[in-house]
């Protein structure tokens, strides 16, 4: 009689924050000081203590990450793109005709720019001492990402779905770690299903707006009011400012969170899309409400606050969403990954030569 013996499902090895808001604080409170006092340039080195205190706590199986970028990188960085984006706009100063260049010109270096940004990103993180890579080209990024954005733009954001495919693909498609890649094929249909609520919700914001801006405005613009206080046209100016204001602002909180409820799906779905090395897969469930709340009540107390509440929201927001990503993998992780450890450890800090071309992509 043969016994068979199932093989056990792969586990999902979740990520955990470990920093908390006192520890932040000290280094955040530093930061503004400096980079106050030194008028802005010490925002480089801000960003590195940052980025080093929230990778370096945060873990991966009992493993955290690390960041090694400096503060001299990301700061040449910066300069580079601050004198081509100074040149660009003082050729478009003195000769007016160059304004019709500039815009192409620009969005002809953009792709260069993303991929440099990309590519300096990936290689100055590292897990358990091997850097991650990325080897896309500027081609890919201007299909991808140019090209992708204008689509999205013009479709009035019908085809953002579409355009959300095209940069996640191109991104993940060219993400390594070690010499293992990441590969990811999120199905268009399901993007759509994280774009169908955001898109109602932006429908009925501009309907209300449009419909309460005829019976609000409308009789006022065209004189038939009845008067107020003492009737005189700068009144009913300054109501009018105010009622579009009244309505605008609504309008735009309203658009912000749908835009912000696409994102976090399009993230869930495209990480449950992605495969590490052909077999292990990428896990993300995060909550779209529960994240919109704590975004929003983070900014809040922010805002009360004066922003001394800063840290305590920035370490609030990364706990919840390292605590829902995650990594199921196919076998033993630690023979997993002494097998990329074997391999993967070639790359070297070679790659911290390189300009940091940092800028929020």
């Amino acid at each position: 009689m043969t016994v068979e013996v199932e093989e056990a499902a792969p586990v999902v090895s979740r990520g955990e924050f470990r920093g908390n808001a006192s520890e932040y604080f000290g280094i955040w409170i530093v930061n503004i000081l400096l980079t106050i006092v030194t008028f802005g340039i010490y925002s480089a080195w801000a960003k590195v203590r940052r980025k080093r205190y929230f990778y370096g706590n945060t873990y991966l199986a009992n493993d955290s990450f690390d960041y090694h970028a400096t503060g001299k990188q990301i700061f040449i960085g910066r300069l580079i793109v601050f004198v081509v984006l100074a040149i660009i706009n003082v050729l478009s100063t003195i000769f007016p005709l160059a304004g019709i260049i500039t815009p192409i010109l620009f969005l002809t270096i953009l792709p260069w720019f993303v991929v440099r940004s990309l590519r300096f990103n990936a290689r100055v993180t590292s897990y358990r001492n091997i850097r991650f890579d990325f080897t896309g080209k500027a081609w890919g990024a201007f299909v991808a990402i140019v090209l992708g954005s204008l689509v999205s733009f013009l479709s009035l954001g019908i085809l953002a779905p579409l355009a959300s495919r095209w940069a996640n693909r191109y991104v993940l498609n060219h993400l390594q770690y070690g010499d293992r890649p990441f590969a990811s094929d999120p199905r268009l249909g399901k993007l759509y299903s994280a774009w169908f609520a955001p898109a109602i919700m932006v429908f009925i914001g501009l309907l209300l707006m449009a419909i309460v801006g005829w019976l609000l405005l409308w009789p006022m613009f065209v004189g038939f009011a009845a008067d107020i206080d003492d009737g005189t046209e700068e009144t009913r100016m300054m109501i009018g400012v105010v009622l579009i204001y009244a309505i605008l602002i609504p309008v735009v909180l309203v658009y912000l969170a749908a835009g912000f409820l696409y994102r976090v799906g399009v993230r869930n779905i495209v990480l449950n899309a992605t495969r590490f090395d052909t077999a292990h897969e990428l896990v993300s469930d995060l909550s779209r409400l529960r994240y919109l709340w704590i975004v929003t009540s983070n900014l809040a107390v922010t805002v009360v606050t004066f922003s001394l509440m800063r840290p305590w929201a920035a370490v609030r927001e990364q706990r919840y969403v390292v605590e829902h990503t995650g990594i199921r993998i196919d076998g033993d992780i630690g023979v997993v990954m002494a097998s990329i450890e074997a391999s993967g450890s070639a790359i070297s800090a070679e790659y911290m030569d390189m300009e940091g071309f940092d800028f929020g992509f």
